[in-house]
């Protein structure tokens, strides 16, 4: 976790060091740790959680950026509701590129749990996940310690803190699947099924996990908890340089000097992350564009180097924020090459559900191969167009292959040309 020494307020991070092991719960408590918990359960009733989480502005770091505290206010409560209700705390973490709940999982896995167990009791769950990626190993044993020692404290189990408030937690690991980035998708996994999305609605709030209400919320959201029930609303905003509240884990890798992790204020630019912490472009290399938020996000190229990397202003630029851990293509690297490898993914990862998506996906990938290696024909040009319409929103059952159209229809958007050179010469100039 390179970063410049710029004082600002890190509250996700503070407390994560790599020359050293995370915090136990003696020592998270000894920093304030489990302090939301004891405010929220002795002196806020779930309903005031849900209004504060709402009032921050608190936008899911896993992709979607929806409100928080609305997404949990649909959340059926009362004493007629199914039992029981579940919370899933979603640490697959398998786009492309992104390695920012990582840094987390890792660094201070109670963090986590005080945030599971805080969003649980809002929403009023009784059983909480937390679905790992299979290769996050060394996650699984500090979340597997902090869970017993969150246990053996009294913070989870029976009658937490003498409230009545119960609360039960469970690791499970996923096999790796991107498609589990769907939350229908991934509660089929957690059933034991298959990883296929399902039809919405109705929503998983009020069928989710084995039919019951169920919230699933992205580890960096969570963890942002803590801190805004300990500190309140305003002071949440106060931290973001935006509209969008917070701050944010971004990350940078690609041909740069220092890639890595640092947690910013919202709405830091993309030039600010490249230039001045990740150190800019290796000697030799050029900028030439980048995914903003994970390899299913539209490139930005050097144009909007200016542009704040906050959900609004990245979307109006016409990419998404996603999950804020940018992959740079340099000026060295082939283009075509590169989103070849993209699509690669994706095919693979698709669950075969649907046609456009089972079918257009290899077809797509066997394209831009066909292309990379200098066997390409013109007509190629207007089937890889005809693909990122095709394939776009409201075509597909979910949302896997228009994420997988965003890089290809921005591609040959800004790097048109740089596609019909390898077809009109018959070979990659990169090679």
């Amino acid at each position: 976790m390179n970063r410049p020494a710029i004082a600002m307020e890190r509250p996700l991070t503070k407390h994560i060091h790599p020359d050293r092991e995370p915090l136990s719960l003696q020592e998270y408590e000894r920093v304030g740790g489990y302090q939301a918990v004891r405010k929220a359960l002795l002196e806020l009733s779930p309903e005031v959680v849900v209004t504060l989480v709402k009032d921050s502005n608190l936008r899911g770091r896993g992709g979607a950026g929806f409100n928080t505290g609305l997404k949990w206010s649909f959340v059926p409560m009362g004493p007629d509701v199914p039992r029981p209700k579940y919370l899933v705390a979603n640490a697959d973490e398998m786009e492309p590129g992104t390695f920012k709940d990582r840094l987390l999982l890792e660094g201070n896995p109670h963090q986590l749990i005080e945030g599971m167990i805080l969003a649980s009791y809002a929403i009023g769950a009784d059983i909480s996940y937390v679905f790992l990626r299979w290769a996050y190993k060394k996650a699984a044993q500090g979340i597997v310690k902090a869970i017993q020692e969150a246990y053996n404290a009294g913070y989870l189990g029976q009658n937490i803190l003498g409230t009545g408030f119960s609360l039960e937690m469970h690791l499970h690991t996923g096999v790796g699947r991107y498609m589990c980035g769907e939350e229908t998708a991934l509660l089929n996994a957690l059933e034991g099924k298959r990883a296929m999305p399902r039809a919405k609605p109705p929503f998983p709030q009020v069928s989710g996990l084995y039919g019951k209400p169920t919230i699933v919320n992205n580890v960096e959201t969570l963890c942002c908890l803590p801190h805004i029930v300990n500190h309140g609303a305003e002071w949440f905003k106060g931290l973001s340089r935006t509209q969008d509240a917070g701050t944010k884990i971004y990350g940078v890798s690609g041909k740069v000097k220092r890639p890595g992790a640092w947690e910013l204020p919202m709405g830091v630019t993309i030039r600010e992350l490249v230039e001045e912490y990740a150190g800019g472009m290796l000697d030799g290399y050029k900028f030439k564009g980048a995914l903003p938020g994970g390899a299913s996000t539209d490139f930005l190229v050097e144009q909007h180097l200016d542009t704040p990397m906050d959900y609004t202003s990245i979307a109006a630029a016409g990419s998404r924020m996603g999950t804020g851990t940018m992959i740079i293509l340099d000026d060295q690297t082939c283009p075509v090459g590169f989103v070849h490898n993209l699509q690669h993914f994706f095919a693979q990862e698709s669950c075969g559900f649907c046609t456009p998506c089972r079918e257009g996906l290899p077809w797509v990938e066997k394209v831009l191969l066909s292309i990379d290696r200098g066997e390409g024909r013109p007509e190629d040009m207007n089937i890889l167009d005809f693909h990122t319409k095709y394939l776009g929103p409201g075509n597909t059952f979910c949302a896997l292959a228009p994420g997988a159209m965003e890089p290809l229809q921005s591609a040959l958007k800004y790097f048109r040309e740089d596609f019909e050179r390898h077809i009109h010469d018959h070979q990659c100039p990169w090679k």
